[in-house]
């Protein structure tokens, strides 16, 4: 039994048994993180079957790539708009009270996309209701949960939830063109809005929660209390670093997402092999991410994020110049490795300097700053195919500037895991 007597003794002997259980499969916080990836996966649903559905909907409805773009877009700013306040009431209420309802309200806009109308404030709109329940489905909506159950193996814990991104990204865009060709675009939508009402919907509900108080080992307050405020984040220089390399990343990760299919099918690929080079994308994600947890738990995170974005940014450069399936899959392997474990990497620093206190709050800048860049990545795409007809000088440009943005990640100080997370101006 641990003595309440001696404080250190306490708090050294109860980490040490948290981190036993950690290494157990059949520890509950394990079982967290995987019904968080199922979230995780269902939010993805939108990001890449709209690549899917891109041309289908030019094609049906006579609207320029530009336009249909700006229905991501439009849902990227909800993303943005939502995201604050949402993290404000994830650090006080939980994730168990609002991913729930958010994935109820996702799976049913998603669905009544097969009602769209021929009119584009009809597509605007339901993507505006898209954004604004993904973002509570999102990674930011799960990281505080995760982490409060772990702490050596919080960097493979926030892995295998993020990792959801990027099986959606494998399974969702051959799954959706398969529907499409058998019962058309309208009939994939409101089977995928479907699955996930009756599966993804039930798994988070019964599984994602918090650590309490009374189930820690750890003596004393709740560990999830720990940390810095709202506003020690904000005045933090590493804070605004990390959004500034987020935010150019995701730039050019959100327009090679959403354009890729239309990109490869415009140099002579077949629709499916457009399709699978997103499938490439989300399977090099799982690999990137499983691979950047085990790093970030041994290694300096900061570096290890500069590498995998100079392994995105080469990925970027090969897409502008790929007329071959070969070229294609590699590019879309190097950006999905690449932007899969950098997505890691965010929450993970984010916990390690700021603590858990309001660890929602201050990921949700983080998220609106990555659902700005997605807003503007797809749109410029867009506008650079309908004016030149070529996505390939923005593609390099965009390359350029991530692989110059990411050395700000070098000037990052180092923290130490194992004492309380502190602000570093």
């Amino acid at each position: 039994m641990i003595s309440q007597s001696d404080p250190g003794v306490s708090v050294d002997s109860a980490r040490a048994g948290h981190e036993v259980e950690e290494n157990s499969l059949r520890y509950e916080g394990w079982r967290v993180a995987a019904a968080s990836g199922a979230g995780v996966f269902v939010s993805s649903l939108f990001i890449y079957t709209f690549a899917v559905l891109l041309k289908p909907l030019t094609e049906e409805f006579s609207w320029s790539r530009e336009s249909v773009s700006r229905a991501y877009g439009i849902a990227a700013i909800t993303v943005a708009v939502c995201a604050a306040p949402l993290g404000y009431l994830l650090d006080r209420l939980g994730a168990r009270l609002i991913v729930g309802p958010c994935v109820a309200l996702f799976g049913c806009a998603f669905a009544s996309l097969a009602a769209l109308s021929p009119r584009l404030w009809h597509l605007y709109a339901l993507f505006a209701v898209i954004g604004m329940a993904a973002v509570g489905t999102s990674p930011m909506a799960y990281a505080r949960a995760v982490s409060s159950w772990f702490e050596r193996r919080r960097g493979m814990a926030l892995a295998l939830t993020i990792s959801g991104m990027s099986v959606g990204g494998m399974v969702h865009p051959p799954a959706t063109h398969l529907l499409i060709q058998r019962v058309g675009w309208r009939g994939a939508c409101l089977t995928l809005g479907g699955l996930v009402l009756a599966a993804g919907l039930p798994i988070v509900a019964g599984f994602v929660r918090e650590r309490r108080v009374a189930q820690s080992p750890v003596s004393g307050p709740d560990r999830g209390a720990v940390g810095a405020s709202v506003g020690d984040g904000l005045r933090s220089r590493i804070f605004w670093i990390v959004i500034a390399v987020l935010f150019c990343s995701s730039i050019a990760y959100s327009g090679a997402i959403v354009h890729m299919p239309a990109l490869l099918t415009d140099r002579g690929l077949s629709a499916d092999r457009g399709a699978m080079g997103l499938s490439v994308m989300g399977g090099a994600g799982v690999a990137g991410r499983l691979i950047t947890g085990w790093l970030i738990d041994r290694f300096f995170a900061a570096r290890v994020s500069f590498a995998l974005l100079a392994i995105a940014s080469l990925g970027t450069f090969l897409l502008a110049g790929a007329h071959s399936f070969a070229t294609g899959t590699l590019a879309a392997a190097l950006i999905g490795f690449g932007m899969g474990g950098e997505l890691d990497v965010v929450p993970y620093l984010l916990s390690r300097y700021f603590g858990l206190r309001s660890l929602s709050t201050l990921y949700s800048f983080n998220y609106l700053a990555m659902a700005v860049a997605a807003s503007i990545g797809p749109v410029l795409m867009g506008r650079a195919f309908d004016s030149t007809g070529s996505y390939e000088t923005l593609l390099v440009t965009l390359a350029s500037g991530m692989l110059i943005v990411s050395t700000l990640m070098l000037a990052l100080p180092r923290y130490d895991a194992l004492d309380a997370p502190a602000v570093h101006s």
